[in-house]
This record gives structure tokens, sequence and C-alpha cells, in this order.
């Protein structure tokens, strides 16, 4: 049995907390914008989403890498985290299917973490304090932290999509599929291609800065603006693109960022909010049903519901639970909607996975 040594290793936050901790993963130093996961499984799935680009994760969950890590759970090629926080870690796993430990894949990627400190407390100071940077470090002392961490950028303002983005058009699904949809990729999750594909969609995923003249070479039935990473308000290159999408009423559906985007087009603001939603068990409200759906969410900028309330062009069809933030929101007049959350990977019975459905119905209907 390979077991890392133990090394020394702190946590700094910018508004001064520093822990002392473990290493793991890569040694070395890095820095990001921290913030914690509440779910109990699917830590792959979580460094692997190019939503976290730029951030490092407090996994809730006391015990990480305990099974491992397995190629067809990635949610993109590598992991998109700066950092990971836990409290106890497994540098052994027991899942047959297994293709690494959790820490030779850290390694491998060159991502830095720190374990054997109090997540529960570090948790609840972030949820009093707010999300702030931080930085992770094996080999500098927290006087050298200090000095490093100024380095790490604000999220506020931060243009992440168009770096982690696809480089060139790519395709997904089956060439013999009924429809085809043009998916603009900011940080798109490997799920949601693969929801799609399953509903006999083929995908043509294209770069974040791509025009809709871009996207209409696709000849497509319906149009995808995806998850990912930064602030909605400097992007707008994409919702310059959503506009033309909307003036020419396409069928229209997008998620997270997507979702923020496609506000954003409506004349709707977005803001950062004081922690952010990110985990597995997030309860949300269809207004049109009076259903509840327990969900999947993961992110730190949210939409404006004053001025929704304010908007004769946008309604909104979803709320969340906890703090009645806008969850969903349907365009007016127009074959368009979007939802903050992860239909995706919803858990439990998929209680979000409709809306796909609701997105090929929307294209069918369009097309007759």
């Amino acid at each position: 049995m390979n077991q890392t040594p133990k090394q020394k290793a702190y946590l700094l936050l910018e508004d001064g907390l520093l822990i002392e901790g473990t290493a793991i993963g890569k040694s070395g130093t890095q820095g990001g914008e921290i913030c914690f996961n509440t779910g109990m499984t699917g830590y792959q799935e979580i460094y692997t989403d190019p939503s976290y680009t730029g951030q490092i994760i407090v996994n809730t969950n006391s015990h990480i890498g305990n099974y491992g890590v397995i190629s067809e759970e990635q949610e993109s090629d590598y992991p998109k985290i700066s950092g990971i926080v836990v409290n106890d870690y497994s540098p052994i796993h027991s899942r047959e299917r297994s293709d690494e430990s959790l820490q030779a894949y850290l390694e491998r990627h060159n991502i830095v973490g720190i374990a054997d400190l109090d997540t529960r407390m570090l948790v609840r100071h972030i949820r009093s304090k707010g999300a702030m940077n931080a930085i992770i470090s094996s080999e500098l002392n927290p006087e050298e932290m200090e000095t490093e961490l100024k380095k790490v950028p604000s999220m506020d303002g931060l243009e992440l999509s168009s770096k982690i983005c696809t480089k060139e058009r790519k395709f997904f699904g089956e060439e013999s599929a009924d429809l085809r949809v043009a998916v603009l990729d900011l940080g798109i999750k490997n799920s949601i291609l693969k929801n799609l594909s399953a509903r006999g969609v083929y995908c043509e995923v294209f770069p974040a800065k791509s025009t809709y003249e871009e996207l209409k070479s696709f000849n497509p039935d319906g149009y995808f603006i995806s998850n990912g990473p930064g602030d909605p308000a400097v992007m707008e290159y994409a919702v310059e693109t959503v506009k033309q999408i909307l003036a020419d009423d396409q069928p229209l559906f997008g998620i997270c960022l997507g979702h923020q985007i496609i506000a954003r087009a409506c004349g709707i603001g977005t803001f950062k909010m004081h922690h952010g939603h990110r985990g597995l068990n997030h309860p949300i409200l269809n207004l049109k049903s009076g259903l509840s759906e327990i969900t999947s969410q993961n992110h730190g900028f949210v939409v404006s519901a004053e001025d929704i309330e304010k908007s004769d062009t946008v309604e909104v069809t979803h709320r969340h639970l906890n703090d009645d933030t806008v969850a969903g929101i349907k365009v007016k007049g127009k074959k368009a909607f979007s939802v903050q959350y992860h239909p995706e990977s919803s858990p439990g019975p998929h209680d979000s996975r409709y809306l796909f459905d609701q997105f090929i119905t929307l294209i069918k209907e369009s097309k007759k």
C-alpha cells in the first residue's frame, strides 16, 4: 500500500484566517476563490466541472478519495479546480472499477490540496463571511503566502469561458440523429451533451466567442447555451449571440451561466452571491407544476429578481426554496427558456431531466 508521507500545508483566507493541515495532491502553492460543495458523492465530477475554474473546493463530505477515480465520470478532459480542501483524505480506494487513486490523479494533473482540518468550521466561516480568495501551500510560510494571495484575481469581472472552452468546432452524438442542436460552449459538462444525444440530438459544439452566423452554419433545429465559469457581466460576446438567436425566434435552452447570459440578453441584470449554491440537495419549486425538485447546483452569480419584476419580456418559472432566488425563466413570446441549476446531474430519480424533454418538444413543435 502506497501512502503519501505526511507533509505540513497551510490554508490562508483573504480575511486572515490561517489553518494548518496536511498536504495532499501535488506539493506546491495555488490560489483561487474558496467555496464549498455539499454533495455526499461525486467529487470527480465536481473537480472536472469547468464551472469550477479558478476555485478552491471545500468538500463538506468528510471522506474524500475512498472510491478513487474513473475516466468515464469526467465532466471535461481534466480537472479545472485550483485546489481542494478536505477533512479525511483516503490515499487508498476500494472500488474495483477505478482507474487510479485520487492521489495519483491529483498529482498527475498538478492539483494542490490540504486535508486533516476542520471543514465544518471552515464552511461555517465561509457562510458567515462570504466567498473570498484563498491560497493553499505546502512550500511557503504564512508570511510568503500573504504576498502570493494578493496576486490571485477576483472572480468579479473575470472572463474565463473563452479560455477553457473548446478551441475548435466539434461534434457529439450520432450524425444520423433526427435533430441538430448548435451548442455554445461556455464551459460545458460532458453529461449535458450525453443527455442531448440520448434524446436523438446531433450536436455541434462551438467555441464561446462564436457568432450567431457561425452557429447557423450548422443548420441547427435549436440552440443550447452551456454552463461555465466567470462573471456573466463581462461576456457581451455571448450576450450578443443570444440576442440574435432570440431575434430570430429560434428554440433556445440555457443552463447555469447560459441561463444568466439569456437573462442579460433580455436586459436582466446579474450579481455576485454572498457564497453561492453548490451541492446536490438544493430544493427548487416549479411554479407551473407546483412540484418541487431536488437539484444539483454550482453557481456564484444569480439573475436579478427585481429586474424581472420590472420586465415585460421575462417571467420566472422556478425559484430556489432556500432563499427565493430565481432558478428558471422563460422569455415571453419566444421559444426560449433556461434554468440556473443542472438538470443533467440531478440526484435521486433525476427530478429535473424533463427539461431536456421540454427542449426537444419545443424544437419538434417549431419544425411543424
